[in-house]
């Protein structure tokens, strides 16, 4: 009986050190790294709005902490003006100061467009008492009719 029981204790225990064996043999699954690269809604280039003798053409130049760049209305019946951009991208909201010369006088206002489907679209709202910047960013409607599409800059 004593042989019975240690030939039962030594088979157990060959079949564990098997199944413990089997473990670490196990075939290890090879796992696919997927590294998103962020996209951003607004890009480095030119937007532009060109019709009726209305044209407004941005151009974004730098994108780091701040976007900057340039602006150009030319709208009928209104005078030119051209001028640099420096602002901010929150989601899809850019605001930034605009400052600009026309007829020869420099001057800056605030400046605000919702990017959507690489177009910029420009927002209006009640500015303050100076008329230079928006009394609320909240209250800014972008439903401005002369929507500015992702273009070649060498227009």
């Amino acid at each position: 009986m004593k042989k019975i029981l240690i030939l039962f204790m030594l088979t157990t225990l060959a079949i564990s050190c098997k199944k413990k064996e089997s473990k670490s043999d196990t075939i290890k699954e090879s796992k696919e790294v997927v590294v998103e690269t962020p996209t951003t809604l607004l890009q480095i280039g030119c937007y532009e709005y060109s019709k009726d003798g209305n044209q407004i053409l941005i151009e974004i130049t730098e994108m780091d902490d701040t976007v900057k760049g340039t602006i150009e209305y030319a709208l009928t019946e209104k005078d030119t003006n051209t001028g640099t951009f420096e602002g901010m991208l929150n989601d899809d909201k850019l605001i930034g100061t605009y400052t600009f010369s026309s007829e020869g006088t420099e001057s800056t206002r605030e400046v605000a467009f919702m990017v959507k489907d690489n177009q910029l679209i420009e927002g209006f709202g009640e500015l303050n008492e100076a008329g230079n910047s928006f009394k609320n960013k909240n209250n800014i409607s972008y439903t401005s009719t002369m929507p500015l599409t992702k273009t070649d800059c060498s227009k």
